[in-house]
């Protein structure tokens, strides 16, 4: 390899992503040299991650492969938040209302995104039960996994199966009116 050894993560970026954009283009080496003035050699080494580029060669590149400057640092700074949830796992919250019969495993947050969604599997075993209603801020999004129940929103009453969903505006009171069929399973995501 040239001067570096060990190539970073950004060279390894723009190397992908100048290959990617030039490929795209139908462009060779050869001609993308042309297009922005520097050697074969040059584009050579900055596609195999073995020199860094110049702020100057990255604004040729970019300006040869007609794409904004940023595009070739695409994935470099997608070390973002995420939450995987295996089946069956997932943390256990109490609601209001969390009694005997009512589970309701939140799926996944978000830290310091007052934005995030918090999706939540309800599962509903036990029909004797009232339920409350939830009012919040947002929207929510309810779909229905398994069984079969009357869901409230405000002054109307959906009858919901599995496949049905329903997205309602949260300030609305809303919650299960009737179990039909259980055991009931609903994935509802709320979003502030």
């Amino acid at each position: 390899m040239g001067s570096m050894t060990n190539p970073g993560k950004l060279e390894q970026i723009i190397a992908a992503q100048v290959r990617h954009y030039r490929t795209a283009n139908s462009l060779s080496s050869a001609e993308l040299a042309a297009l922005t003035g520097m050697s074969k050699a040059m584009i050579s080494k900055i596609e195999t991650a073995s020199t860094s580029c110049s702020l100057t060669s990255l604004q040729r590149l970019a300006d040869g492969l007609k794409v904004p400057v940023t595009a070739l640092f695409r994935g470099a700074d997608t070390d973002r938040d995420a939450t995987f949830t295996k089946s069956g796992e997932g943390s256990m919250t109490v609601r209001s209302g969390t009694q005997h019969g009512h589970e309701y495993r939140v799926l996944g947050t978000l830290k310091g995104r007052p934005d995030a969604i918090e999706p939540t599997l309800v599962t509903l075993t036990d029909a004797s039960d009232v339920f409350p209603l939830f009012q919040h801020p947002g929207t929510e999004f309810i779909y229905m996994l398994s069984g079969k129940m009357v869901y409230g929103h405000g002054a109307y009453e959906y009858t919901m199966e599995a496949g049905d969903s329903l997205l309602l505006d949260g300030e609305g009171p809303h919650g299960p009116l009737e179990l039909l069929q259980l055991p009931i399973r609903f994935l509802a995501v709320s979003a502030k």
